[in-house]
Order: structure tokens, then C-alpha cells, then sequence
């Protein structure tokens, strides 16, 4: 579960950066979000050797060195081949969460995609707004930017979940739900979904009145519920079968 999760944080901030420009921010947050992916597939490898497949620990071992070398290409100028490096290590990194000879495999990919979407655009949202403390003249178009795509992946993680939940009730049955998963389900829906759609709403708020500080700060309460709400859910889909 500690390695999905890994995967899925380190895949979406890779894939966050597709979404940005150099010319708007710093080469050194490139290199930054390629090294804490590094980190993370790292982990991610360590944690599920023992119980991944050979050809998943290829997979994280191959995209945490892209994620190297990515890293090092933002440091150079203009960094030659860094969004290349980074679509190839992200496209390596989503290979790994695949789980064949399941039939559920799709519905779990589809889960781990928009999990990965969702957590990196809101931790990506956050650390930009951490920008502005060094150049408070820089535009706002990246916040924006990522605040737009933390609303889109909030709605696509709930589009997902609920039809997971659906799956799930329809397969067992409402008068024989497991009691511990029920007791769950409020708080990964509330902690993961509604507060992060509420208090995401509060952080585009403050941003479109240049309170940057305010909005990073609003997002920090974010993560920190979309971290919550994502490692319920996977301890939701490990009782249940169904990605929650």
C-alpha cells in the first residue's frame, strides 16, 4: 500500500509539470519535483521488493533513474531533453501501478491515475504558491493554472470512487456491507472529495486577489486532506476489492 501510494504521488508530480512553463518558473522547481519523485520511486522500490513482480521493481528501478537524469538535465540551460525525461519517467512509473491477470485491472488503473492526478496537483499547487514568498512579482497564471486541474482531478476522483462504491454494493449487497468499511467510507469521502472541492474553492478565492500566502496556506490543509482522503481509500480497496 506505502509503495502505491509512493507511485501514485511521485507519478503526479511528474505529470504536474507538464502543465507548466519554464519561462514562468525557475528551472530549480523543475529539478526540485524530479528529485522528491527520485525519492519517492526510491521508496517506492525498497518498500515492494519483496512482493512485487520482477518486472514491476524494473519498472520503478528504471523510472527513478529517469527521474535522475531528468533532475540533472534541469540543471543545465535550457535544460536539453528535461520535459522529454520527465514524460518518459512518468509514462514508467504509471507501467508499474498496472496489475495484470486481474479482471478489476482497469477500474484499478483508472483509480491509480486519478489519485496520482489529484495528489500531485494539489501538492504541486501548494509549492508554487511557496514561489511567490521568493518572487512575489511572478505571475499568477501557474497557480491558477494547477488550481483549475486540483477541481477537475477532485471531480474525476469522485466520478471513480462513486462508481467503485457502486460496484462494491451492488456485488455484496447493502444489507451485508462490511461494518468496519462503512464506518470508513464518510471519512475518505469527506477528508478526500468535500474538503478538498471546499477548501480549494477558498485557495482560488484568495488567489484571484493575489493573496498568495493566504492560498498556500489554504492548500496546505489540501494535501494534507488529500493524503488522508488517498490512503483511506486504499485501505478501503484492500478490504473491499473496489477502488473507493
Amino acid at each position: 500500500m506505502l509503495a502505491t501510494f509512493c507511485v501514485r504521488l511521485a507519478l503526479g508530480l511528474l505529470a504536474s509539470l507538464l502543465f507548466l512553463s519554464p519561462k514562468q518558473l525557475h528551472p530549480r522547481f523543475f529539478r526540485t519535483h524530479c528529485l522528491t519523485a527520485l525519492a519517492l520511486l526510491a521508496g517506492a522500490t525498497f518498500a515492494g521488493w519483496k512482493e512485487a513482480p520482477l518486472w514491476e521493481r524494473t519498472a520503478l528501478a528504471v523510472a527513478a533513474v529517469l527521474a535522475l537524469l531528468a533532475a540533472l538535465s534541469w540543471t543545465l540551460d535550457p535544460a536539453p531533453g528535461g520535459r522529454a525525461l520527465v514524460i518518459v519517467t512518468a509514462l514508467t512509473a504509471a507501467f508499474s501501478l498496472w496489475r495484470p491477470g486481474d479482471w478489476r485491472a482497469p477500474a484499478y488503473f483508472v483509480a491509480d491515475l486519478t489519485s496520482a492526478a489529484f495528489l500531485g496537483a494539489s501538492l504541486t499547487a501548494m509549492l508554487i504558491g511557496h514561489s511567490y514568498l521568493i518572487s512575489p512579482g511572478m505571475a499568477l497564471t501557474p497557480l491558477m493554472r494547477l488550481l483549475a486541474a486540483l477541481f477537475v482531478t477532485v471531480l474525476l476522483r469522485a466520478i471513480v470512487s462513486g462508481a467503485g462504491l457502486w460496484c462494491w454494493t451492488v456485488e455484496v449487497g447493502s444489507v451485508n456491507l462490511n461494518d468496519e468499511a462503512v464506518l470508513w467510507l464518510p471519512v475518505r469521502w469527506l477528508a478526500g472529495i468535500i474538503a478538498p472541492l471546499g477548501f480549494g474553492w477558498m485557495a482560488y478565492a484568495s488567489a484571484r486577489i493575489r493573496s498568495t500566502q493566504s492560498a498556500t496556506g489554504i492548500l496546505y490543509v489540501v494535501v494534507v486532506c488529500g493524503f488522508l482522503g488517498e490512503l483511506m481509500s486504499l485501505l478501503l480497496t484492500r478490504q473491499t476489492g473496489w477502488p473507493l
